[in-house]
């Protein structure tokens, strides 16, 4: 009787894991599948490029769908995250959140700048025996950061929702050739004056590019959360709206989750049959392996670590809660598309509170860019010592700056890190032209890169909600927020009820029967 109670609690916890867990095991599952089906289709059938569009199709509508809700996804939680925090909380919340984001990033930066300079994968190799791919991208250090800066402001919010800000320099005209004509008779002679102007000048014009400013956006939903915090019992309809539109989102990111493996499997494959050259990888490989074994050192050691001295708990637990959004990060390779699935694996696998997720994750997948730092960092050393180029200390602090700043300004799409990367090497002189030398395996590598940047969002919202664990419990005794869900509203509020809200601190609490109050917030 024991062996078969045994034996049904057993199958009885295989159905409860296979429960949990089958989107994972049917995302891993399809990961596996799009590379044998890719491998195939490129040893057994030739097709043309129209062909292998056509292949990918299925790839390319799960992309559109998980774009689809970044943006109420950002626009909803923003704004209810920031207005569901009290004035002390929020700035805290914030500063705890960006002081993490700055020191993971300048510790992958050191990481990557080691590893470079003890491997060396450049100098047993030139320039020359390297393929270039793609073209350069034309941008200056001092305009990124401006348009970075002209971003944060945007001048349309709904223009913002779908362009970005982009300075370009137009050369302007020299000044024209001027001529002197002296005559001395009976002979005529043409003295030519040329003025030459040894530094060009520029003007710069503005354009817009395609993609969401989701900077902008960001600032203008703190500025408005606080707001709408402040409003008190008038900003109520709002939050009501707000949170809604979030709980609507979500369900909807469920929904396109179903469709997640049959996507992935059409991504892989489609990108394994346009790869052409894959001698590129060998040529290539120590400079990979380079970058690759300095993103698993940060992913395995580094954040863990932190990650248990703060929290004290097991980092490795934590990660496997968030699987499902690694293993889309390394598929989509795009930290803003990943968002919706990072929001449900921190709430629901990880028990992060709302309050932080809302609040953390959004800025986090556009400024937290570990891998990036990291990847630019061993890149612009690795094109050094192609070069031969000597760097002294001055010049490697300036490739750590630079590999950090450049990494906050790059947006969380696909391939952001090219731009940046020339940022990088102009700032130590080093050719910008070079950076088509590590395009062919950009791909690749950016895949990896975003996962770790997704993990680290990850950890980040774990750390931050553990050291506010005391403000979140005061706040949840001052103002009786259901601590499941702080966001729950009650569907109805009758005459009696309302009459119950008594006004504190400039904002305003609500009575136990109700499941939510606004307590003053202001800007940190």
């Amino acid at each position: 009787m024991e062996m078969m109670s045994n034996k049904e609690r057993r199958g009885v916890n295989v159905k409860r894991l296979l429960k949990r867990n089958w989107l994972l095991i049917a995302t891993v599952m399809s990961v596996l599948l799009g590379i044998g089906l890719g491998v195939l289709v490129r040893e057994y059938a030739s097709l043309s490029h129209l062909d292998k569009q056509y292949f990918g199709f299925p790839g390319e509508i799960l992309m559109r769908m998980l774009k689809l809700v970044i943006l109420p996804l950002i626009i909803s939680s923003m704004i209810t995250g920031v207005a569901a925090l009290d004035s002390e909380v929020s700035g805290k919340i914030g500063l705890r959140a960006v002081i993490y984001y700055f020191s993971t990033t300048i510790i992958a930066v050191i990481l990557g700048i080691i590893l470079v300079m003890t491997i060396k994968p450049g100098v047993s190799q030139t320039a020359e025996h390297i393929d270039r791919t793609g073209t350069t991208p034309n941008v200056t250090t001092v305009d990124t950061l401006l348009d970075l800066v002209r971003n944060m402001f945007p001048e349309n919010l709904v223009q913002a929702c779908f362009q970005q800000y982009k300075t370009k320099r137009k050369e302007l005209e020299p000044p024209s050739v001027s001529v002197n004509t002296t005559s001395i008779p009976p002979l005529t002679t043409t003295i030519m004056t040329v003025v030459e102007n040894i530094t060009k000048d520029y003007q710069i014009t503005g354009t817009y590019s395609d993609g969401i400013n989701v900077l902008g956006l960001i600032v203008f939903c703190v500025a408005f959360g606080l707001v709408i915090g402040k409003m008190g019992e008038k900003g109520r309809i709002l939050l009501e709206f707000f949170d809604a539109l979030n709980e609507a989102t979500m369900k909807l990111v469920q929904i396109i989750m179903c469709y997640m493996p049959v996507g992935i499997l059409f991504l892989i494959a489609a990108k394994i049959i346009e790869v052409e050259d894959w001698d590129i990888f060998r040529k290539m490989g120590l400079y990979m392996v380079t970058v690759l074994s300095g993103l698993a050192i940060h992913a395995l050691v580094c954040l863990p670590l932190i990650f248990f001295i703060i929290v004290r708990k097991n980092p490795y637990t934590f990660t496997l809660g968030m699987a499902q959004a690694l293993v889309t990060a390394l598929m989509i390779s795009s930290s803003s598309a990943t968002l919706p699935v990072t929001f449900r694996c921190a709430e629901e696998n990880n028990r992060i509170d709302k309050r932080v997720t809302r609040f953390v994750l959004p800025v986090g997948a556009t400024i937290n860019m570990d891998g990036t730092a990291l990847y630019e960092a061993v890149a612009a050393i690795f094109i050094a010592q192609l070069n031969d180029y000597p760097l002294d200390v001055g010049q490697i602090v300036t490739i750590s700056i630079t590999a950090t700043v450049a990494s906050i300004g790059a947006a969380g799409v696909p391939n952001a890190g090219l731009v940046t990367m020339v940022i990088v090497l102009t700032a130590v002189g080093l050719p910008a032209s070079d950076v088509t030398l590590i395009v062919a395996v950009d791909w690749l590598l950016d895949r990896f890169r975003t996962m770790i940047n997704v993990l680290g969002d990850a950890y980040g919202a774990g750390i931050v909600q553990k050291l506010s664990k005391r403000e979140l419990e005061r706040m949840d005794l001052t103002s009786d927020v259901d601590v499941a869900n702080p966001f729950a509203l009650e569907a109805t509020l009758d005459d009696d009820e309302c009459e119950k809200k008594s006004y504190v601190n400039g904002g305003f609490t609500v009575d136990k029967t109700d499941a939510i109050s606004f307590t003053e917030t202001s800007q940190f």
